[in-house]
């Protein structure tokens, strides 16, 4: 597995490991209503008297993942996790935005400042970490009430990003996760730090 200092090109693709139980979405035009179609027959597997609820579910994600495709999304994964009768509901969209929605840099100092001076920190948090394989990369966490963001969840949603530059580019990859599960963020947050930590270029 080689290092992002080891590049002295750009990377063919990215690598990231996720738990079992997180559900791909596929966000291609093309493949995304099979997904989304198997995942509502598995969520509603065994209970035939819900068909309004599964079209609901099925209308939410097709515009969760139309959203996350137009802002350059490529990897679109929820959580189908359960503790006891509980959901861990969780999400994890990857995405390169276009050139022109970041600064043209690849340094993640540059970037954290960029972030301060236009947004700044609030009672978040914001700062350079280093991930193993893939580099150096800006870690932001907030709160943010996003009505969209866990298909009908209107309360605050605790949301963690990772800005990774790509080795020998001016592009970056994004990590966005979120939860609604407020009592539960700390931990959530543990077991996304877990996932991001095992972002490799390939």
């Amino acid at each position: 597995m080689k290092t992002a200092d080891e590049f002295a090109s750009p990377p063919a693709d990215y690598r990231l490991f996720v738990p079992d139980g997180w559900f791909q979405i596929s966000l291609l035009p093309e493949e995304r209503d099979r997904s989304i179609v198997a995942l509502a027959d598995l969520q509603f597997r065994g209970i035939d008297n819900a068909p309004h609820l599964k079209s609901q579910l099925m209308r939410d994600l097709q515009k969760k993942a139309k959203n996350a495709y137009a802002i350059g999304g490529t990897e679109l994964y929820l959580s189908l996790l359960m503790a006891g009768p509980v959901p861990l509901a969780s999400s994890l969209l990857i995405s390169v935005p276009a050139p022109d929605e970041w600064p043209q840099c690849s340094d993640p100092d540059e970037l954290a400042e960029h972030l301060v001076s236009r947004n700044g920190v609030g009672d978040g948090e914001l700062g350079v970490v280093g991930l193993e394989a893939a580099g150096r990369a800006v870690r932001r966490r907030r709160k943010a009430a996003d009505p969209e963001n866990e298909m009908g969840n209107t309360g605050l949603s605790t949301t963690l990003t990772y800005y990774v530059p790509i080795p020998a580019t001016k592009r970056w990859l994004m990590l966005t996760f979120s939860t609604p599960l407020d009592p539960l963020a700390d931990r959530m947050v543990e077991l996304f730090d877990a996932v991001a930590g095992t972002l490799h270029w390939a």
